[in-house]
């Protein structure tokens, strides 16, 4: 049964051996930084959240495989679907959903009492929709009437719903939809009015939030959070999280070898999320650090031979679209963990514990291995009649 499924396994391997090490890395961290939580929190269970993260990581590898098994095409049927389905679902989590720490982000599904990011559902119907657009609109990309009713419009709607309470996954998603407006030859004028219609609608969203909604609270945290990271101030309160995963960062250094030996992790809120990264520094220092960070621009990398090699505009679109969102909402992660960006709350895409999250990616994974197995099998077909060709001639 193994067997089988191995020889199932179809798609670019460069990519499968990139989760397997992400999710390798993933373990070894939720360990490593959840051991003092299970153990307070499950009665002694220090290993409560590994095993849980282990069951989410193991489901979400079969979500991969199971999906790289369909034909990316089948995506483009459901994509508008799934983009209108996204719009309810969107304002239902802004009234209704599950509400933590000041945000109410969360849908909690019935019966089995998961919860799941309502965003993460609308970037991929969005990001699928749009590759749709762009490939069936090539004929007619220039008419700014069509790219605004078809591709515009939706994009703004989309992201303004995910900004009221989740301002950098909004963030990534539309300079996501930007790149692959670009790859997908679109003007470069149009592609600044979308940029400028953006701007715009970030400004009347926080005015209406400010004066209409009076939910300061929001609004309150971004500007306190930008003004830690201009102005840290090192015995603030605001700025304990920040200090301790500097913490974390120092005690790496250069190079070390200390898989579970991170102490920083008992201090350091959110160290198995948001600050997983620092963690990683601690535990394996900057070397372990840059080895991560090679492993998404790789991966950066195999997509970008993917989009060359890809015969159809669809496949290329959603396949870059899917992992220039993973590899961006890294980067910035990475960017937040050092200092260099302003905390964010955005976690790292398969090395995080997370939940449905991690099933989200891994379904996105999925298409992008789906595209790459079309693209093989396309190059395999070719390659065929002409061993035949060559085999008469020799003959």
């Amino acid at each position: 049964m193994l067997g089988r499924i191995i020889n199932n396994i179809k798609g670019d391997k460069y990519v499968w051996y990139i989760v397997a090490a992400l999710s390798a890395i993933s373990l070894l961290l939720v360990y490593s930084s959840t051991r003092s939580l299970a153990y307070k929190n499950e009665h002694g269970n220090t290993e409560y959240y590994l095993v849980r993260h282990g069951f989410m990581l193991g489901f979400g590898l079969f979500i991969t495989y199971i999906v790289h098994q369909i034909d990316h095409r089948y995506f483009s049927r459901i994509a508008q679907m799934m983009l209108i389905l996204s719009v309810p679902l969107l304002l239902y989590t802004k009234f209704f959903g599950v509400r933590i720490n000041d945000a109410s982000r969360w849908v909690r599904i019935p019966v089995i009492g998961l919860t799941f990011q309502s965003s993460d559902f609308a970037k991929l119907a969005l990001i699928m929709y749009t590759s749709r657009m762009l490939s069936k609109k090539q004929g007619v990309i220039k008419d700014i009437k069509e790219v605004t009713l078809h591709i515009m419009l939706p994009i703004l709607m989309i992201c303004g719903l995910i900004m009221f309470d989740n301002f950098s996954s909004a963030g990534i998603l539309f300079a996501t939809c930007i790149v692959v407006l670009f790859i997908g030859r679109v003007s470069t004028k149009f592609i600044l009015a979308i940029v400028g219609s953006g701007l715009v609608m970030v400004t009347l969203i926080v005015a209406f939030s400010w004066f209409v909604i009076k939910d300061h609270g929001r609004a309150d945290i971004w500007i306190q959070r930008i003004e830690n990271w201009r102005h840290p101030d090192f015995n603030s309160d605001e700025f304990y999280q920040q200090k301790q995963a500097y913490i974390a960062i120092a005690k790496g250094g250069l190079f070390r070898i200390a898989p579970g030996k991170s102490t920083q992790c008992n201090f350091l809120p959110d160290a198995f999320s948001d600050f997983i990264y620092s963690t990683l520094i601690e535990e394996y220092g900057l070397c372990g650090g840059a080895f991560v960070l090679f492993l998404y621009l790789f991966f950066m990398y195999r997509l970008i031979i993917l989009v060359k090699n890809s015969p159809r505009a669809f496949g290329a679109l959603m396949a870059v679209g899917l992992g220039v969102s993973m590899v961006l909402q890294a980067v910035i992660h990475m960017g937040v963990n050092v200092h260099l960006l302003p905390n964010t709350g955005i976690t790292l895409p398969f090395i995080s514990w997370g939940g449905t999250s991690i099933w989200f990616n891994a379904f996105a994974i999925g298409i992008i291995l789906s595209v790459s197995r079309h693209v093989d099998e396309r190059s395999a077909q070719k390659v065929k009649p002409r061993a035949a060709a060559l085999e008469e001639v020799e003959a």
